[in-house]
């Protein structure tokens, strides 16, 4: 007996403790397996009682046929279970239960769409469940209206879904559900989400350009195609538009402000697109409902964890939470999973560094999905018909900048908002943020450039204030300046083709690439010359402007595009007659510029590379500035007939200014007549009398035009000829 009791005390010793036997003393193994197995039996027995349990019993054990009409007991146990997914959520095995009874129709139809809208998860969503679900669809008699309400739910919850390889593998038969008109949009939205290039086929094109045929152009026909021909180009000969509305709705789903309702009670966030809009109508809390859209999501994986460590595919994913350097990205680069809700990738730096290596299509069309539809909810679909001004906006744009800043090109999904902001925009409104990302964006094609930008920008550019029109040349000065760039790291050599992004299969010929730069220093040119009339040759804004032709004026030889582009008399004439010297001196400094580029060109022609014919106009254009500046501030014979600037003699006479024709050269000039007066004083100290006359003296006059080099006015140094 003792020995019994002693080999039994040994087996208790070796198995695990519930206890800390270092706090308490060990219990006698009898008395405590005895205190075990009542706790389970009153555990088992308390669950057992528990009225959602039994509801969840009843809705899997209910026989097929069973009347719903009447049934005090379905009306019972449907509330109950109502109740606890507004509540709490329901767990994945009640969503199984529920989802089950519902596409089975054991009860009829009546009761399944009630099911369908109380199917609140707290967690996950089983891929199972859904899978056979699908498969109830081709089976049963389920109604239109029904149907539709079903894959509704499953785009509302697709995040949320642990696996969906098994979703993948019966693509062909959701495929079978689009030549069903009611269900053909949705259906487009989920296959969409589910397309791999392996799920790419003939004759699903062709299945797809029949019902565009048929249907129309639609939007989701196009959007599905289009991320067809991104995987397969050559089973989509149909062009593309480049850019296109939503082709997607976001449709009024039921299950929204439950789940975000949960999400917030239970404290956990769930990775579903649900969690993006509320659809709240409520007018007070509208604000906070726009706020939500520009939250970056949480970076979390699509599938649970036990999914990752039990993949059903050919090799493990890795989450790109589990990596936290980019040794590990660059170690696991060929097996990351991409994250629940795209959004998250705008947060995380090493996302971000996988997005630019990978260069992965679809992952590129998911942002840009996401990123338009927070862009258009919250800036374009307001409901009070204005945008957003809050700290959250803010934060949202900046956050953006700073991601196509590392990305080193704009999202589409920002360009297609920008070009449909810009019709409604004040001026006002975030303006650093509107003209940072409007200075992103890429290439426009020439036939579109004026519809899409200059009509827009002209209106905002001639009513707003000075500081904004300043803002504005600077923009289109940092566009101009990044579509060179672009140009001159990117364009091919043969000069045929060039792909206007990495991420597009839109191309644009050279030819087409210089219509567009053409067009934009043109427009730059017609807003710089009212502007500055407008703003009475107001030195800050003629600052920007000179900023942009110190652009422009360097295309050839700086950025390898073969064109030339001189600036207006507009800009030209009020430059060199500012009273602020560093304007007249950049004038000099561009004008010396140009006459560098043209110079090469020209050389070029003469030479065995291959060159560019150059409009005469263009050295017409060059030489007569060219003469007009250097009889101006060398040879004062402003006002001369042929010098551009041409009054009548008794207007002069009239002006009572002694030899006016000397009046803008650089001793009398308003800009430099201060420096003259100073270079007066140095130079002869003795003297009372001031004969500004004298400096133009063959010694004082190169002593002179030192001194101003020596005050910073190189480009003077540059244009006017040493005596």
């Amino acid at each position: 007996m003792a020995a019994n009791q002693s080999a039994s005390g040994s087996s208790d010793s070796e198995s695990p403790s519930l206890f800390d036997s270092s706090s308490q003393p060990a219990p006698n193994s009898r008395s405590f397996n005895r205190s075990v197995r009542v706790a389970e039996k009153e555990r088992r027995k308390n669950e057992a009682e528990d009225p959602f349990v039994l509801a969840l019993k009843f809705f899997s054990d209910v026989e097929a046929g069973t009347p719903a009409v009447g049934n005090d007991n379905l009306e019972k146990n449907l509330v109950l279970v109502e109740r606890v997914a507004y509540s709490k959520g329901l767990s994945p095995e009640a969503i199984s239960v529920m989802l089950e009874f519902a596409m089975s129709l054991r009860m009829g139809t009546s009761p399944c769409v009630r099911v369908l809208k109380c199917l609140v998860p707290a967690s996950v969503v089983p891929q199972e469940a859904v899978v056979r679900a699908m498969v109830w669809l081709g089976v049963c008699k389920i109604p239109a209206s029904t149907q539709v309400l079903f894959i509704k739910w499953v785009l509302t919850i697709f995040d949320m879904i642990d696996a969906k390889d098994q979703l993948r593998a019966i693509y062909g038969f959701i495929f079978s559900f689009v030549t069903e008109e009611y269900l053909c949009p949705f259906v487009c939205h989920l296959l969409y989400l589910l397309t791999r290039k392996e799920s790419v086929r003939l004759f699903r094109v062709q299945k797809l350009l029949e019902l565009q045929s048929k249907l129309g152009r639609q939007p989701f026909l196009l959007h599905l195609l289009s991320l067809y021909k991104v995987f397969c180009p050559e089973y989509v000969t149909l062009s593309i538009p480049s850019r296109m509305k939503s082709g997607f709705r976001n449709h009024n789903s039921p299950w929204k402000s439950a789940l975000i309702a949960v999400q917030r009670r239970n404290g956990s966030q769930i990775a579903s697109s649900a969690s993006l809009p509320s659809t709240i109508k409520d007018k007070t809390s509208s604000r906070k409902r726009k706020h939500y859209h520009l939250e970056l999501p949480v970076l979390c994986s699509q599938v649970n964890q036990q999914a990752q460590t039990e993949p059903s595919l050919g090799r493990k994913l890795v989450s790109l939470v589990q990596l936290s350097s980019f040794t590990q990205l660059l170690d696991h680069m060929h097996s990351i999973e991409l994250p629940a809700q795209m959004g998250s990738l705008l947060g995380s730096s090493l996302a971000l560094q996988y997005l630019d290596c990978v260069q992965d299509e679809f992952a590129l069309l998911r942002l840009n999905f996401w990123l338009g539809y927070a862009l258009h909810e919250e800036f374009l679909f307001c409901g009070d018909g204005r945008a957003s001004n809050s700290e959250e906006a803010l934060q949202f744009l900046d956050k953006l900048l700073s991601t196509q800043h590392f990305l080193q090109e704009a999202f589409s999904s920002t360009e297609v908002f920008l070009y449909k902001f810009l019709s409604v925009w004040d001026g006002s409104l975030l303006r650093p943020q509107i003209l940072s990302l409007l200075s992103n964006i890429p290439v426009v094609p020439s036939s579109q450039i004026g519809r899409l930008l200059f009509e827009p920008l002209m209106q905002l550019f001639f009513t707003s204030s000075l500081f904004f029109k300043c803002g504005l040349i600077e923009c289109l000065n940092n566009m101009l300046l990044k579509w060179l760039v672009w140009h001159s790291v990117y364009a091919l050599e043969d000069d045929l083709d060039i792909s206007l992004n990495s991420h597009t299969s839109v191309n644009m010929t050279l030819s087409g690439f210089k219509d567009s730069v053409m067009e934009l220093v043109h427009f730059v040119g017609r807003l710089a010359s009212v502007g500055l009339q407008l703003e009475g040759g107001h030195s800050l804004l003629l600052s920007f402007i000179l900023d942009f032709y110190e652009t422009v004026c360097d295309t050839f030889l700086k950025y390898g595009l073969p064109l030339i582009v001189m600036f207006p008399p507009g800009v030209f004439f009020p430059a060199l007659l500012s009273p602020d010297p560093v304007s007249v001196d950049r004038l000099a400094y561009i004008m010396y510029r140009y006459k560098v580029n043209l110079t090469s060109a020209k050389n070029q022609e003469k030479g065995t590379e291959p060159a560019f014919h150059i409009n005469r106009q263009t050295f017409r254009e060059f030489n007569h500035y060219l003469v007009v500046m250097v009889s101006c501030l060398w040879n004062s014979r402003m006002f001369h007939s042929g010098m551009g600037v041409e009054l009548g003699e008794e207007l002069l006479l009239k002006s009572n200014v002694p030899q006016y024709s000397k009046s803008f050269d650089l001793v009398h000039h308003p800009a430099f007549l201060s420096y003259a007066v100073d270079f007066h004083h140095k130079c002869w100290p003795e003297r009372k009398d001031l004969d500004l006359e004298s400096i133009k003296q063959s010694k004082p006059w190169s002593w002179y035009l030192e001194y101003l080099h020596n005050q910073g006015y190189d480009g003077l140094k540059q244009i006017v000829p040493a005596p």
